[in-house]
């Protein structure tokens, strides 16, 4: 896409050409239909202040009319189709919470949230009857991997040579959270209210399940987490983690990039300082023939939900598959990529010992288990998280063996959190 010329002196602006522009989305929704229901949920407002299409929180889509009289409409369609997914896949409230826990402030690192959640959404989206504008951002521009989010293409790139050529992208406020001086705002007109924005998402999350095959993975990943039902066990869970996380030690290491304050009493050395960093997390799962594939299927995305209680660092959170043996460490890139095999007996021990052993070590350890395993003797050197699916101990149920097994509870110096279907508890 490329930025608007402007007006000749003295010549009228031409009015906004809303019957091509309406038949682009008309297209849109033709060839992506499970995105029907979002692309007409959004309220047109010509304006001239918006380099192409730009989108705000409430659902509003500014359009420059000289930008849609130059692009053919199946090159507008796809337009259509990337403003919307901006909104579906909340940038504006993911890229508010990256700003808040990273400190990122200014337009230069709003830009750069622009470009890193084009990044995300265009690596799938044409193709298949949607024509790729002209100058789409993919993550080939900035020779990066297809299929990542918008929080891990942000820590790759910097603005510099390969994005000069993209100072004039802007979004709007629906791409990266901050306002526009042109946004009409929360008290402007046809805006949605969040129980409105929350229902487009669901009916077209609703419409991707429904339609095994016709949608990109991405946009199955997506419709997945919004569809799933609200688990009260998962804020408890990230919750704990970042409880474990906060504490003294966990997450901090001495630099030299800011030296100490004491180093001016002590002439002739610098000394480093202390800083947090983000935590390292790896998570232990259970993977033994007593947990369900539908248990293994809720561990994966207890693992998202994980990364996302340390601010989105997929590169910081690690997975070790254990039955009665630990499987190999497997950083978290795409959480449906990790193997979790096993069947077999349960022995966590094995997994927290190749969890303790990896490099660099972890500030958290994470265990998600049925809970019917030998642990640890001691205490590990890090802070030490279970969540525990829900289990009824009946007599036999669980050992054939020993009909009067039950397995021991988590030692004392875990935080412990119960994952089940109507809700969970901690402690």
């Amino acid at each position: 896409m490329s930025t608007d010329t402007p007006e000749a002196p003295g010549r009228t602006p031409r009015p906004l050409d809303r019957d091509k522009l309406f038949a682009a989305r008309l297209h849109a929704a033709r060839v992506r239909p499970y995105l029907a229901t979002a692309l007409f949920a959004l309220h047109v407002v010509e304006s001239r202040h918006v380099p192409t299409m730009a989108v705000d929180r409430y659902w509003r889509c500014y359009v420059s009319p000289a930008f849609v009289d130059r692009m053919p409409v199946e090159e507008l369609a796809g337009v259509w189709v990337h403003e919307v997914s901006h909104l579906l896949r909340d940038h504006h409230g993911r890229s508010d919470r990256v700003a808040r826990e990273r400190g990122l402030t200014g337009p230069g690192e709003r830009l750069r949230m622009n470009i890193a959640a084009d990044c995300e959404i265009n690596d799938d989206v044409y193709g298949e009857g949607l024509a790729r504008p002209e100058g789409a951002v993919e993550p080939q521009t900035l020779m990066l991997r297809d299929g990542e989010l918008m929080e891990d293409y942000l820590r790759q790139f910097r603005l510099g040579p390969r994005t000069q050529d993209l100072a004039w992208l802007d979004c709007g406020s629906g791409a990266d959270g901050l306002e526009r001086e042109w946004d009409l705002g929360a008290d402007g007109a046809h805006g949605l209210s969040a129980q409105e924005r929350d229902a487009v998402r669901f009916r077209v999350a609703q419409g991707i399940t429904g339609r095994p095959g016709s949608a990109s993975a991405g946009w199955r990943r997506w419709a997945e987490e919004v569809f799933h039902p609200p688990q009260p066990w998962r804020e408890l869970l990230g919750a704990a983690v970042r409880s474990a996380a906060s504490g003294p030690g966990a997450g901090e290491d001495y630099t030299y990039g800011r030296p100490s304050r004491r180093s001016a009493s002590v002439p002739g050395a610098v000394l480093p300082s202390l800083r947090r960093r983000p935590p390292r997390v790896s998570v232990v799962v259970d993977t033994s023939g007593s947990v369900s594939d539908a248990e293994l299927g809720s561990a994966l995305l207890e693992v998202a939900a994980i990364s996302r209680a340390v601010g989105g660092r997929r590169d910081l959170v690690s997975v070790v598959p254990c039955d009665a043996a630990a499987g190999g460490v497997h950083r978290l890139c795409r959480a449906e990529g990790i193997p979790l095999v096993g069947g077999g007996g349960t022995d966590l021990r094995a997994g927290f010992a190749r969890a303790l052993r990896t490099r660099p070590k972890p500030d958290v350890v994470v265990a998600l288990t049925d809970g019917q395993t030998p642990w640890p003797s001691t205490q590990p050197p890090c802070r030490t998280v279970v969540g525990l699916f829900p289990r009824q101990w009946a007599t036999g149920s669980w050992d054939e063996n020993d009909p009067e097994y039950v397995p021991d509870s988590p030692p004392a110096w875990a935080r412990v959190v119960e994952i089940g279907a109507g809700g969970g508890t901690g402690r």
